[in-house]
């Protein structure tokens, strides 16, 4: 067998692999899909048989039960106001820290950068919120949001930013362009690929958050799809129908998102890491 079969089937067995890791990874996102269209009898078994008669009518008992529809707005909120923000400033930080590259710019962007990897004190962020009254607060968990997911968007940005080159900002300084007006009229829309990425990424993640609204979020009025779920499964830990067809509804938006999103998100994160 010479090399060059060797590596095809070498290529072959790999591509098995990945498509069984893919179809191991998917059945318990089918077992939702499947079982959030049973009846409440037929899905106590938790099965991936297709269901006899399908339930259409338990995503409408989800949303009046759940109260989906608040806390769709909620997430939607929070999710949609912190991707703003958090993306906005991370860009302006990426831009700050790759044009200045001394020493102590180097030590600040290290710095945030760490926190990707450092773990949250929730004990110190407990007393924080509660000494600036934030706690419990739309502006306070929308915040968080943003401090959680800023370091991983400057770090994403940051490998963009170094490639743009130099000479557009020394020409644009000459044309007269002020800093605001060189970064959101020049440097910004060359940007677009890692803003999206960025932009998709932080959505997600503020989407699926479940610990901070559960540590920062007491009234019930102001919980995201997340805790909807849990508190929905609190109420109907025994009607499994259900339970799919609300994880199901919570899932749905995320997922549309990152299939309309997903050249965006591997381009981007592929061609950032380059210099990030």
């Amino acid at each position: 067998m010479n090399s060059q079969t060797k590596k095809k089937a070498v290529n072959i067995l790999k591509n098995i692999l990945a498509w069984v890791i893919s179809l191991i990874m998917l059945i318990p996102l089918a077992l939702i899909v499947v079982n959030a269209f049973k009846g409440d009898s037929e899905a106590m078994s938790l099965t991936l048989s297709l269901p006899k008669t399908w339930v259409f009518s338990n995503f409408t008992t989800v949303i009046e039960k759940g109260k989906l529809v608040r806390s769709f707005l909620n997430s939607f909120l929070y999710a949609g106001s912190a991707t703003v923000i958090a993306v906005v400033l991370g860009a302006m930080a990426a831009y700050v820290f790759s044009r200045r590259r001394d020493r102590v710019n180097n030590s600040v962007y290290m710095y945030m950068v760490l926190g990707i990897v450092i773990p949250i004190n929730y004990v110190a962020l407990m007393k924080v919120m509660q000494v600036t009254q934030l706690n419990n607060s739309v502006p306070g968990i929308i915040l968080l949001y943003v401090a959680t997911q800023l370091p991983f968007t400057v770090f994403l940005i940051y490998g963009f930013v170094s490639k743009v080159p130099v000479d557009l900002d020394e020409a644009a300084v000459i044309d007269g362009c002020g800093p605001f007006r060189l970064f959101f009229n020049i440097i910004l829309p060359m940007l677009k690929s890692s803003i999206v990425t960025a932009a998709v990424l932080c959505f997600l993640n503020t989407w699926n958050e479940f610990v901070m609204p559960l540590y920062f979020l007491n009234s019930s009025e102001k919980w995201p799809m997340t805790l909807a779920v849990y508190n929905f499964f609190g109420q109907y830990s025994k009607s499994w129908n259900l339970i799919c067809a609300d994880i199901l509804l919570t899932c749905l938006p995320v997922i549309i998102m990152y299939l309309v999103c997903q050249k965006y998100i591997v381009g981007g994160q592929t061609a950032g890491a380059v210099k990030g």
